[in-house]
């Protein structure tokens, strides 16, 4: 299977991309120079095909996906994001499968791994039911996919492997649950 992330999406995936959030709730596209610069900034490059979307389409959408509050802007957090420190988005994402910790009997609160479940190795996407939150991972070996984390756990989203950006669109667009 040849590895997408950071090839052009095709002009297919741009057009659902563009019919799914209508211009009048699309922020104002970046450009590819400002989203070099920010790639720059973070010591990462974003992969495709929400590195083209932010850059020609839109830089987030108040009409979703996600559910409170819609598509965020890049690197912009919603307002229910947990202070756990700055994103780290160049760094490897700290996880390589689900791991729900409020199940994990060994793991304190204050687990350092947690902390860089939420910050390292992705953007956040948008919130959903309140602390919930979904990322895409930036950095690491699950580069490309969409995760949910919350105050309980991360999970790929619906599970393993994870939707990338289109997929998980797509799936909002339908109308569909996330988890059906």
């Amino acid at each position: 299977m040849t590895d997408t992330r950071d090839q052009r999406p095709a002009e297919a995936t741009l057009a659902f991309l563009r019919s799914a959030f209508p211009p009048e709730w699309r922020e104002q596209a970046l450009g590819h120079d400002a989203v070099a610069d920010w790639e720059r900034e973070n010591r990462v490059v974003l992969p495709e095909p929400y590195r083209t979307f932010i850059a020609e389409i839109g830089n987030g959408s108040s009409l979703g996906p996600a559910g409170d509050g819609g598509l965020q802007p890049l690197g912009r957090l919603p307002d229910t994001w947990p202070g756990l420190g700055p994103p780290q988005p160049g760094e490897p994402f700290a996880l390589e499968g689900a791991w729900p910790w409020e199940d994990d009997e060994g793991v304190d609160p204050e687990d350092p791994r947690i902390n860089a479940a939420f910050t390292k190795g992705s953007i956040v996407l948008g919130a959903e039911d309140g602390p919930s939150f979904w990322l895409l991972l930036t950095a690491g070996p699950r580069r490309g996919e969409v995760w949910m984390i919350a105050d309980v756990g991360a999970i790929p989203a619906p599970g393993d492997p994870a939707w990338g950006f289109t997929e998980w669109v797509q799936r909002r667009h339908t109308g569909n649950d996330w988890w059906d």
